[in-house]
């Protein structure tokens, strides 16, 4: 019978345990390396870059000859005829392979090699911005959730204070030492306690859907995201989170090899002031038969060699003022990357200000909320000893739970700010640790 009952003890805890064993947990580190294994942004820059690699060797295979043939019939109305004799058939057949080699094309195709593979660079630094943006945005979103989570735990402690006040009034009420009114005050603020964890909760789902999608998981997803809001110091200047912007940031260093595209296509533009040059060996087979097997009136084969020239020097300024177009956008980018330099440099400041004004509200915070605590421990002890009144309680209760939420939106700006900073220095910091 003992080792029965222990055989269900084990299958009921087995049960009732699965869901919880089937949940996954993850750290904000664990949710950031996921992000970026499985978010469908990254994967499709992933695919860009792959494409981009293709481009280059398509470019880089541009140098080399090209060979190409070409099959054709050709049916006369009437025999060709010279001095009253047959000089050609009615049906014509030829076969004809070409074999072309650029020598020389105005730097076109080197120039369109080059600039696949900046085009690549730049693909590959845009996969460092956008794996840059969604640990950002991924670290914001669970710190968010961390908030939420305790403006939970926060709302269910005012909720369950608020039903003890709430015994204590009907208590005091049906023994005649306090009136209705004590009591139905108590009744109203435990319904909007209840209303504000039912608000709470939902927040607190919805941030774990928005983090499942920025995963790459199903919104439905059963996932866990542990952690805890905490504080702790900003080693760096701001002159160091300055230069570390300068050097990291990949926007900075797409906006650069913008210019340098934009340089090439310069290049590109004035190519029609040089001389084409380029070498072909073409191979002729003709006859009468679509095996042109030659015949009286058709050459079995032949070949050819030779080397030739093109140039188009006079377009009435067409490649002038394409040249000229070309400038203007190099010297555009250039303006616009001295912008985004100055855009940098705000984001940076502006990251650092917030984090030094959210280390200041920490301490205040924690200091209001060590009073709150006290205040409503004197509150609640006052009425019990009827020297005080039910809306001494219900307000410092109110002010505790105000407290708390104070705390915890501090500590969540703070370490959200830790991250943009990072952010706006182009470094990656999964675990937000000091770097």
């Amino acid at each position: 019978m003992r080792i029965l009952k222990c055989g269900l003890c084990m299958i009921y805890f087995c049960f009732f345990s699965l869901p919880a064993w089937g949940a996954e947990t993850l750290t904000m580190r664990e949710a950031v390396e996921i992000g970026l294994k499985s978010n469908p942004s990254v994967l499709a820059a992933r695919e860009a870059l792959m494409a981009s690699d293709y481009a280059v060797k398509s470019a880089k295979a541009a140098f080399g000859p090209s060979f190409s043939t070409q099959y054709g019939y050709t049916r006369l109305d009437e025999r060709p005829r010279s001095f009253g004799v047959n000089a050609g058939t009615l049906d014509n057949w030829e076969l004809a392979f070409n074999v072309h080699q650029p020598l020389f094309t105005g730097f076109n195709l080197l120039t369109t090699h080059e600039r696949a593979i900046l085009e690549k660079e730049q693909v590959a630094s845009q996969i460092d911005n956008v794996e840059l943006r969604l640990i950002v945005t991924i670290q914001d979103t669970f710190l968010r959730l961390l908030q939420a989570r305790e403006n939970v735990r926060s709302a269910e402690d005012s909720l369950v204070r608020l039903r003890s006040q709430l015994k204590v009034n009907t208590a005091f009420y049906e023994v005649g030492l306090r009136p209705k009114l004590d009591m139905l005050q108590a009744q109203v603020d435990v319904a909007t306690a209840e209303q504000l964890l039912l608000t709470a909760e939902n927040n607190e789902a919805t941030l774990i859907a928005q983090l499942n999608t920025l995963l790459g998981k199903s919104v439905e997803a059963d996932v866990s995201y542990v952690g805890e809001l905490r504080y702790f110091p900003m080693p760096l200047t701001l002159e160091e989170c300055l230069e570390r912007a300068g050097r990291h940031r990949p926007d900075l260093r797409i906006a650069r090899q913008a210019v340098m595209l934009a340089e090439k296509d310069k290049v590109l533009a004035a190519v029609p002031y040089y001389p084409q040059v380029a070498a072909d060996f073409n191979y002729i087979r003709q006859g009468e038969d679509p095996l042109v097997h030659g015949g009286d009136y058709h050459t079995p084969s032949q070949w050819n060699a030779q080397v030739g020239m093109k140039w188009t020097f006079f377009e009435w300024g067409k490649t002038y003022y394409g040249e000229k177009q070309a400038e203007k956008n190099v010297s555009r980018l250039g303006q616009e990357y001295l912008n985004l330099e100055n855009d940098a440099s705000f984001e940076v400041k502006k990251s650092f200000l917030q984090i030094q004004a959210a280390e200041k509200r920490i301490s205040a915070a924690r200091q209001g909320l060590i009073a709150a605590k006290e205040s409503y421990r004197m509150a609640v002890a006052r009425y019990e000893a009827q020297v005080g009144t039910n809306t001494d309680v219900l307000d410092a209760q109110s002010k505790q739970t105000v407290s708390e939420a104070s705390l915890h939106e501090a500590l969540s700006d703070y370490e959200r700010s830790v991250a943009e900073l990072y952010g706006a220095m182009g470094q990656r910091n999964p675990e937000l640790l000091a770097q």
